[in-house]
């Protein structure tokens, strides 16, 4: 419940002017343009992507554009993946509270990318049952799904597959030098700088690789083991039972446990003003590809031509087993760009160097241009699948100008009563916090429990 005395004032609403003023004084250095390229090739037809060039952050101010670029690798059907480039865009975005300056957008990215991923998979699911009651009423009140034979008609395998379905979700925002990558599943982001470094900016959720992921799984009442066939024989790639899923994190995928969690791994960092080129790929180029082959294939090509490339190379690797989608992000320094300035040596206050070279005696020194090349300061990275160490505390809910709560992940108005703290025990536990934000509509609490294995056997929650 959500405490009168634990309120704090929202985010006001800042004047556009006012706005626009204060961006036009945080641009300190000239951004960089962004040129993109994408490359496919089907196979199953389940592979979808999103490029978006023109978002702004205050409408109105070309200064404030940023780009979004996502992959959305779908399984057992593409429902999930069409419905996750839909809405996830517009679920992040509504997530983010009005009226910030770039610096505070930054730093509210990581938390609104949760909320945007648990929304959409909530949703998907949501629709996904509905479809199930409208289904059984229909077969109940007459037998129009009945051909001659008895069988069920098409209207069957289409609930089926759009109930089954699921998806990865791979999306990245470009915002001048920052970049933040949000990832559940097996599609790859990495950086490629200038000097040669390479960097994955995603986590792969594969349970065959992830040890700390089949842990999770297994604690939260789900099990992990191959697929069995007669004999008692072992194949394959280990999987999550029930549902025999491959993946630890995905969005849809109503048929497996729903310690099958869609909160994603986020990273940001901030490159030198030296650019770089992101490379995102679903596992089809993954699975013939590292990262290393991949940047290498493509370095000296526009961005167009080095996804095709990247493609290319992986037919040419492991031939066409499964969809391959590939886009490549540009990140280029303006022609006038000083010399890179050296990072400040204090680390940033939501966190340190990713990684940076290591320093040189002066006498040993390589050259400015040399030395800065391939730095990138990180600015966060968080991986955790509990929702409430995602979302982060706060003494009270965000309020609306109504004076209204609201949810922290649907964004759901929520009068003072209705709240329930992240941070509280299970909704079948006598412990909790109130006091202590963001608050939680009923909906999205027992998901966040059906999500930690909190949840009663038995009770079914979309």
């Amino acid at each position: 419940m959500a405490s009168g005395a634990g309120r704090r004032r929202g985010h006001e609403l800042v004047p556009l002017a006012a706005l626009i003023s204060r961006e036009m004084k945080n641009e300190k250095m000239e951004k960089p343009s962004v040129r993109c390229g994408h490359a496919a090739q089907s196979r199953k037809g389940e592979d979808y992507f999103l490029v978006k060039t023109d978002c702004q952050r205050v409408p109105g101010n070309p200064s404030s554009t940023f780009s979004v670029f996502a992959i959305f690798d779908g399984h057992n059907g593409n429902a999930a993946a069409i419905f996750t480039r839909e809405h996830l865009l517009s679920h992040i975005l509504s997530a983010v509270p009005r009226g910030l300056g770039r610096e505070e957008w930054f730093q509210a990215l990581p938390r609104a990318l949760v909320a945007g991923f648990v929304k959409t998979d909530k949703e998907f699911q949501s629709r996904g049952m509905e479809f199930v009651f409208q289904f059984l009423y229909s077969l109940i009140v007459s037998s129009v799904h009945l051909d001659d034979t008895g069988v069920l008609c098409p209207y069957w395998f289409f609930f089926s597959a759009g109930e089954t379905s699921g998806t990865t979700a791979t999306f990245v925002i470009v915002d001048a030098w920052t970049v933040t990558v949000a990832s559940v599943g097996d599609s790859r982001c990495i950086l490629d700088t200038q000097g040669g470094g390479i960097s994955t900016l995603t986590v792969d959720h594969r349970l065959e690789e992830n040890v700390e992921e089949r842990e999770r799984v297994t604690a939260s009442g789900g099990e992990v083991g191959r697929l069995s066939i007669a004999g008692g024989a072992e194949i394959g790639p280990l999987r999550c039972w029930p549902g025999g899923l491959c993946l630890s994190r995905s969005i849809g995928d109503m048929d497996v446990g729903e310690f099958i969690v869609p909160i994603p791994y986020v990273k940001q960092v901030k490159l030198s003003n030296a650019g770089g080129r992101l490379i995102i790929a679903s596992d089809g180029i993954w699975d013939a590809l590292s990262s290393e082959m991949a940047a290498k294939s493509c370095r000296g090509l526009p961005a167009e031509l080095a996804a095709r490339q990247v493609v290319k190379e992986a037919l040419r690797t492991r031939g066409l087993k499964d969809d391959m989608t590939c886009i490549v992000v540009d990140i280029i320094p303006p022609e006038s760009s000083p010399p890179p300035s050296p990072l400040p040596k204090k680390p940033n206050k939501l966190r340190s160097f990713l990684f940076r070279k290591s320093s040189r005696d002066s006498a040993n020194k390589l050259s400015k241009k040399l030395s800065a090349v391939g730095i990138v300061e990180e600015l966060f990275e968080e991986g955790s699948a509990m929702l409430a160490e995602r979302l982060g505390i706060d003494e009270g809910a965000g309020q609306t100008t109504s004076g209204l709560f609201t949810c922290g992940v649907c964004q759901v108005d929520l009068a003072p009563s209705e709240g329930i703290s992240v941070h509280a025990g299970s909704i079948f536990s006598t412990s909790s916090k109130p006091w202590q934000g963001p608050f939680l509509c009923a909906a999205c609490r027992n998901k966040k429990d059906a999500m930690e294995g909190k949840r009663p056997s038995g009770v079914k929650v979309a």
